[in-house]
């Protein structure tokens, strides 16, 4: 059945749009008065009402009697949704003083979080996954990945993402599975780093392929996780099974770019440190620059130098990070609306952080944009001028949301 949907005061169509560098509003396609066809779940048309209107004759048109401003739909690259238990206490321990790398060292960190989903049961992990991945579609992001990361036993990573798997089919929203197997070294394992890479290679991830629970692998390369010649390692032996990759990279300590691109990743997510060397070889890559201002939030620390990696030709993505222990929030509209006014993003660089260049961080190209054969994945929000978006730090929702052709807010 063929629909449209519409007037709408303007639509953002995000088209036209070069993937890498930076962009001035003036490149923004803006439609006035504009409407939207689709069928199933595609869009067929864009245009302006009138228009498409008179084209689509024989279509049932939902008009649209209030100002919107109609966008695409977001899409956040780099999220750990699916945990138990609570990270408060490190949380509270960090506004103390403590760094984040000091609670890990003393039994905080991610192993607490481990032990929290490891105890969790199937049906509970459903339950907190579908609460956060509700909250997020609420709030315009209509496309998802989510790691695991927190089970790092074959076991328990292989609950987490059937978890997400099972959550995603019954929920109008995309999530898109990434194993985080080689998150760090669990508690329990008794061998070193490299042993228990070995471990995750050779029995998790394989098991994970013949599942087909996740085609994409991620590894934190850093201080307190694993070292660049591990992360080499892992990542040389996690290619040859089949998965895309990407990394955690540059958080606290240099050279996990360099790796992201050497091996051909999606993305390398963080770049708080990332050195200028580094920052002009991933910006002359194909690789994304995914930065994460929840976790500088979280942990108190400098954002990643966006508008340094746009000025120097990177693909910039910007992605909540949503966690339990460095990025709680959670709020991909209101995180990128900070790191535009720190760092001095257009709305156009802004905008595309969080649609079409990070769905292809992703290596989706059927979403982002408002345009034929691309999905019905978009928002309307209740202004006349999509300036209203940024300029209300976040706090100016979509009171509208549709997930492939269907409105599902």
């Amino acid at each position: 059945m063929i629909m449209g949907i519409g007037p709408f005061t303007q639509m953002l169509t995000m088209d036209e749009i070069p993937r890498k560098g930076p962009v001035s509003d003036s490149q923004l396609k803006i439609i006035h008065e504009a409407a939207i066809v689709l069928s199933g779940d595609e869009i067929i048309d864009v245009g302006t009402y009138r228009e498409l209107k008179s084209k689509y004759s024989d279509a049932d048109f939902l008009t649209i009697n209030q100002p919107k401003v109609c966008m695409p739909g977001f899409v956040d690259v780099h999220t750990h949704l699916c945990w138990g238990g609570s990270r408060s206490t490190d949380y509270s321990q960090r506004i103390a003083g403590k760094s984040y790398l000091e609670i890990a060292r003393e039994g905080g960190g991610i192993n607490v979080s481990v032990k929290g989903t490891r105890a969790a049961s199937e049906s509970e992990l459903i339950n907190r996954l579908t609460l956060r991945a509700l909250r997020h579609l609420s709030e315009g992001v209509t496309t998802c990945e989510v790691k695991s990361g927190y089970g790092l036993s074959e076991e328990s990573e292989i609950k987490i993402l059937k978890v997400i798997k099972e959550t995603g089919r019954a929920l109008p929203i995309d999530l898109i599975p990434t194993v985080l197997s080689a998150h760090i070294k669990p508690f329990d394992f008794q061998g070193t780093p490299r042993e228990y890479l070995d471990y995750v290679i050779e029995e998790i991830l394989p098991e994970i392929k013949w599942q087909k629970l996740s085609e994409r692998a991620d590894i934190f390369v850093d201080q307190g996780a694993f070292s660049l010649e591990d992360g080499e390692h892992f990542l040389k032996e996690a290619r040859k099974l089949g998965f895309s990759l990407t990394i955690h990279a540059d958080q606290f300590t240099t050279g996990g770019s360099r790796l992201a691109v050497e091996y051909g990743a999606l993305s390398a997510d963080h770049l708080e440190c990332i050195s200028d060397a580094d920052l002009e070889l991933l910006a002359h890559s194909d690789t994304a620059a995914v930065v994460l201002p929840g976790c500088s939030l979280g942990l108190g620390i400098n954002y990643a130098p966006a508008r340094r990696l746009l000025d120097a030709g990177a693909s910039l993505v910007i992605s909540t990070d949503w966690n339990p222990g460095s990025a709680p929030m959670g709020d991909l509209l209101l995180e990128a609306s900070l790191i535009s006014a720190a760092q001095k993003l257009s709305t156009a660089e802004t905008f595309s952080a969080i649609t079409f260049r990070a769905a292809c961080a992703l290596n989706l190209h059927d979403r982002g944009i408002l345009k034929k054969g691309y999905k019905g994945d978009f928002l309307l929000f209740p202004t006349d001028d999509y300036r209203e978006i940024l300029y209300n730090q976040g706090k100016l929702k979509p009171d509208s949301v549709w997930k492939s052709g269907k409105e599902v807010k």
